[in-house]
């Protein structure tokens, strides 16, 4: 059932067996907290083993030196998962005004944070194709090899950076008028970006570079404690799982389908100015 700032005006609230039980309104509180939380442990695992490693390959000179973007785009969404953390943080302990205001930063950071991923993506791609060109013939096989898996997942990529911003709007767009899709959707926006970290996970199973399968089971995995929760605390699907899945699952049908396909590595170069 509904918690209580979900139940529309003049609505009769029903009452099942768990309302006003300890356990249920300890886990309404924390259920989203716990969620945002794990995001940023997902990320922390997959992103801290791969940077270290990247570091030593650019200190040993196997690889060119991250560009000023991507460090823009690891701090900028830092900051959005914390910012995302401190939020249910501040609403699971009844700090609703300041959440409120802090909420504001959202408006600067998902913006910034967008450009700045549409402008990594072709940087990181000519940083491969270059080398490619410059390549000694033993070199090459690996870095075309290479090329071929950045444009499968520049598929990933599209899909986040409209998915991301279109679901965010969402969300901000119910800031204050209903809580219920507000705050799933936050959680549901955030989630397009796991795979980034997920993909970075080397000693869990993975259907990469073949398929696109498990980021998506991954991600599924991810928000699957807040959506069990719901169904058992409202006893049917909340209308912001709906929405998500709607929207996302032609987006992910299309990644399916163009994975790797002649025509998308044919387009891809294309899109990107090479």
């Amino acid at each position: 059932m509904a918690t209580l700032a979900e139940t529309p005006a003049g609505t009769i609230r029903r009452i099942d067996h768990l309302s006003g039980t300890p356990r249920a309104g300890f886990i309404d509180r924390w259920i989203y907290v716990f969620t945002a939380a794990s995001f940023v442990a997902i990320v922390l695992t997959g992103f801290i083993p791969d940077s270290l490693m990247k570091i030593a390959a650019v200190q040993a000179g196997e690889r060119p030196p991250f560009p000023l973007v991507l460090h823009m785009h690891a701090v900028l969404m830092g900051s959005f998962l914390l910012l995302l953390l401190t939020q249910t943080t501040l609403v699971a302990t009844g700090r609703c005004a300041l959440h409120r205001r802090v909420g504001i930063a959202a408006f600067v950071l998902a913006p910034a944070l967008v450009l700045v991923g549409f402008i990594l993506v072709p940087i990181m791609y000519h940083q491969t194709w270059d080398a490619l060109q410059t390549a000694p013939p033993d070199a090459r096989a690996k870095l075309q090899q290479g090329l071929l898996i950045r444009e499968n997942i520049m598929l990933l990529q599209l899909r986040i950076g409209i998915l991301f911003p279109l679901f965010l709007l969402i969300a901000l767009r119910a800031r204050g008028k209903n809580a219920g899709i507000h705050k799933r959707m936050m959680i549901l926006a955030t989630a397009m970006a796991l795979p980034a970290g997920i993909d970075r996970i080397t000693w869990i199973p993975s259907t990469l570079p073949m398929s696109p399968v498990s980021p998506d089971l991954y991600t599924l995995l991810a928000v699957s404690p807040m959506f069990v929760w719901d169904v058992i605390r409202n006893r049917r699907v909340h209308p912001a799982y709906w929405i998500w899945l709607g929207i996302n699952l032609p987006f992910a049908v299309a990644v399916h389908t163009l994975w790797d396909t002649p025509w998308w590595h044919s387009i891809a170069p294309r899109l990107l100015g090479v």
